[in-house]
């Protein structure tokens, strides 16, 4: 049976861009959009275009190229800002106005210098002229998970009754927690939504690393859109990042029941463009799309990996586009990992030099960090002379590899 669909609304283009050393130029962004569109997100925010003449170019430029996906532009609550939005939207074909006002009493007073009821009358008037441009208007309400419940929930009713069609709940500061994010949603499609035709979304930080946590867990409780970036990218420690939110739903479908249009094999080759075009790499031990994400080197795990991938991998690389697992050579290996990797260099070695290339591979692997190629063809050389000598470290790697063919 079918689980739930749930939308997923990359914006990687606005939010993530906003990361400190991400920012992207037009074609950049463009490029980047068009491979959005290929991995099957629903919605991609394209940015921010009051913000910058760049920023409305390249909402326009995305607006116009990417054809099957809803394209959303952010704005404030401001007349100015709605019209600029939808200005840069003209030439989409799934046009979507995004706008947003902080609902807490500390932003209120400090940021916005507002009362509640102008906040209230600023919702109004920005959500019904969004109706004006289009169809689909989602409405924010900035550090929803700190404002007080009460007031959140007229603000949210507020932009319902003006024409919003998606109410956001921003976690905007990464400071709630599973559950209490949970009740949070559960109380808003309660008092709010009730059976009216309006999606919840959500768009959570990881300044405490429960980014996704929340989202899933507000996903149970009834959201059916959630916000998010490739490699999880974002304002100070980032946003929820897509590929774990979308594979935490494929791998436990028994605890979490629902489906996004997201095409896996495309989030590796997603993950990597990204990088690339931002010049920002992605932490080894990244879930999902991380170098070290399918690489084993206990020997314990090689050997269960050999015997069956199912033993250490609950997915498949293939499955997020990852060309293979990788057996990484370290001190930590065993001798089924060695002999694998001897035998994908075209060597098989006999059982007795595989104990004399074991003996001095692990007196290797304790000095160096990364083992090579041609430190292995050098070691199985030297045991096949029946030497003891072995590479010292990474600087004689070009003296062993002449050895090795000598």
């Amino acid at each position: 049976m079918a689980g739930t669909q749930i939308a997923i609304f990359d914006t990687t283009l606005r939010d993530g861009e906003q990361s400190p050393g991400c920012s992207m130029n037009l074609d950049e962004k463009v490029r980047l959009a068009h491979q959005l569109e290929s991995l099957g997100v629903d919605i991609i925010e394209a940015g921010f275009p009051i913000a910058s003449d760049g920023d409305f170019a390249a909402v326009a430029a995305v607006a116009r190229e990417c054809r099957n996906v809803t394209v959303a532009a952010l704005c404030r609550t401001s007349e100015q800002d709605v019209l600029k939005a939808a200005a840069a939207l003209q030439g989409a074909a799934r046009p979507r106005i995004h706008t947003f006002v902080a609902t807490s009493d500390l932003h209120l007073e400090y940021k916005l210098k507002k009362t509640r009821a102008e906040v209230i009358d600023m919702t109004r008037l920005a959500v019904a002229l969004a109706r004006d441009y289009a169809e689909e208007v989602e409405f924010s309400a900035e550090d929803a998970t700190r404002s007080d419940v009460d007031y959140l929930c007229e603000v949210l009713a507020v932009a319902v009754e003006a024409g919003a069609t998606i109410i956001n709940v921003p976690d905007t500061v990464g400071y709630t927690m599973p559950a209490e994010f949970s009740r949070l949603v559960e109380t808003i499609r309660e008092r709010v939504v009730g059976d009216r035709d309006v999606q919840i979304s959500v768009h959570c930080h990881n300044d405490l690393g429960l980014a996704v946590a929340n989202s899933l867990a507000a996903v149970d409780a009834g959201a059916r859109q959630v916000e998010c970036t490739i490699n999880g990218i974002g304002e100070r420690a980032g946003n929820a990042s897509l590929e774990e939110i979308v594979m935490a739903m494929k791998v436990r479908s028994d605890q979490l029941p629902y489906e996004t249009s997201i095409d896996t094999q495309q989030i590796y080759p997603t993950s990597q463009l990204l990088s690339e075009v931002i010049g920002f790499p992605v932490q080894p031990n990244k879930a999902i799309v991380g170098r070290n994400a399918f690489a084993h080197e206990a020997g314990i795990h090689q050997h269960g990996i050999i015997s069956n991938p199912l033993c250490y991998e609950i997915m498949t690389p293939e499955s997020v586009g990852v060309p293979t697992n990788r057996l990484v050579l370290g001190k930590h290996s065993g001798r089924h990992a060695l002999v694998l990797r001897y035998e994908e260099l075209g060597y098989s070695p006999r059982a007795e030099e595989v104990e004399a290339v074991y003996k001095r591979f692990t007196a290797l692997a304790d000095r160096k960090k990364r083992i090579y190629d041609q430190d292995l063809i050098a070691l199985l050389s030297a045991a096949s002379r029946g030497g003891d000598s072995v590479p010292n470290d990474a600087a004689s790697e070009n003296n062993w590899a002449v050895v090795a063919r000598a």
